[in-house]
């Protein structure tokens, strides 16, 4: 199974909206309750199961950001009773 991970660097992030605004499936939102410590509004990664790891976001992040990563998860070897 393929899972999508983006992580958005808090310190670096300066609240310009191009990463929800450009993202093609809406997994990224702005939120109004956090904040970084320099007071920017923060957007979260709110809908993993939409993403398809494009890294529209990351390329569109003036700061640099945001990285996107492919989580693969694999399946639990099948063993059998001889």
């Amino acid at each position: 199974m393929v899972k999508s991970e983006v992580i958005i660097n808090e310190l670096l992030c300066k609240g310009c909206e191009l990463c929800v605004y450009f993202c093609p499936r809406g997994c990224i939102e702005m939120t109004k309750n956090k904040l970084n410590p320099q007071g920017y509004v923060l957007p979260v990664f709110n809908h993993p199961e939409n993403c398809n790891t494009c890294g529209i976001c990351t390329r569109m992040c003036p700061d640099l950001a945001i990285e996107v990563y492919v989580l693969i998860e694999e399946e639990p070897a099948v063993t059998t009773k001889r």
